[in-house]
């Protein structure tokens, strides 16, 4: 009886026993194995009983060595880990990038480089050429992380740009837009006095849900009052924070638009503390459409951005980008990559 998966002296079989095996050339097996067009269908079907009978699992590190690929990528968060998981955009995120790799060889590393030291030790392992490109996930508007993967030539692309400019690809969701249908809504239930607890500003996604709420009060006739826009940075701590100081400043405040759902929740502590009746006393409105909005008590009025269909296709952006074999090149000063944005949609609950 013959055993399968061991060559001559009990290692792994290799090329050459395959290709003594069937019959032919070591480079005729190569052919058949990379799929080539060019082998009868006589020898096609000589090699590939030879590689069932041997149990050959082709080296797949060493094709790649060969064609200058690591058939690797890798998901870049400048955020502390904590962060990560701790807030749902990034598991929706995760499970996009995962869902465009699933038929590919491409493996995915999770890198964390939310200090200096890491940062620095990335550098090292992208100048190495240990992936062949990089997905960006989270970046604020002076991270230096995105200007040096483009100066070693690496393809990336970036979960929202850092600014209008932006020159890597990047895909995001339409945050104007999400930003002024949240306050728009809450201007269509009577409220007035709509404060607003902003993202991290240095994040470019968080200065358009900024804009777009600033957008819906000025076609409303409302003039904007400053008092009742506060600084967040998308946490839950964050939300307690700004919630409290607003209803300090303006205890007249009526309804409450965040800049994240995790946010939403810290401003909904702080108001249920404060003896205010959601939505009854304030409406609130978050931002995401997360698993958080829909437990909360009550369900909380959301903004959904594809979070994991942005995954998706930003993956899909970068496969794109690494299928062509060229030579790592700084890509030229004033070439803009495409900008993918993706629609968002208010989900009303209970909350507004």
């Amino acid at each position: 009886m013959a055993v399968h998966g061991r060559g001559r002296g009990g290692g792994r079989p290799t090329l050459e026993e395959v290709a003594a095996r069937a019959g032919v050339g070591r480079g005729t097996v190569s052919r058949v194995i990379n799929g080539s067009p060019s082998v009868s269908d006589a020898t096609r079907a000589a090699v590939e009983a030879a590689v069932a009978e041997l149990g050959y699992v082709p080296n797949t590190a060493a094709r790649a060595l060969a064609a200058n690929r690591t058939d690797a990528i890798a998901l870049v968060v400048p955020e502390p880990e904590t962060r990560f998981f701790a807030e749902p955009y990034f598991s929706e995120m995760l499970r996009g990038v995962g869902t465009a790799l699933a038929d590919t060889e491409m493996q995915l590393l999770l890198i964390f480089a939310g200090n200096d030291r890491e940062r620095q030790r990335l550098a090292q392992y992208l100048a190495a050429h240990r992936v062949d490109g990089v997905l960006l996930v989270s970046v604020h508007a002076d991270d230096p992380l995105p200007d040096m993967i483009a100066e070693l030539g690496i393809p990336a692309v970036i979960s929202g740009p850092r600014s209008a400019d932006e020159p890597l690809a990047s895909v995001d969701s339409d945050n104007h837009g999400g930003g002024r249908s949240a306050t728009a809504h809450l201007i269509g239930q009577g409220r007035r006095r709509i404060a607003h607890i902003t993202g991290r500003l240095d994040v470019y996604g968080a200065q358009r849900r900024t804009d777009g709420y600033r957008t819906a009060l000025a076609e409303a006739g409302i003039e904007e009052d400053q008092g009742l826009v506060e600084p967040g940075d998308f946490s839950e701590e964050g939300g307690r924070r700004a919630m409290a100081a607003l209803l300090e400043r303006r205890p007249d405040l009526d309804a409450v638009f965040a800049a994240s759902d995790v946010t939403a929740a810290g401003a909904r502590q702080v108001l249920r503390e404060a003896g205010r009746g959601i939505p009854d006393d304030v409406a609130l409105v978050g931002y995401d459409d997360s698993a958080i909005a829909r437990h909360m008590d009550p369900p909380l009025t959301s903004v959904r951005q594809p979070i994991t269909e942005m995954g998706r296709v930003m993956t899909d952006l970068l496969l794109e980008q690494t299928a062509v074999r060229e030579p790592r090149r700084r890509v030229p000063a004033g070439v803009r990559r495409p900008q993918t944005v993706l629609p968002t949609q208010l989900v009303r609950r209970q909350s507004s």
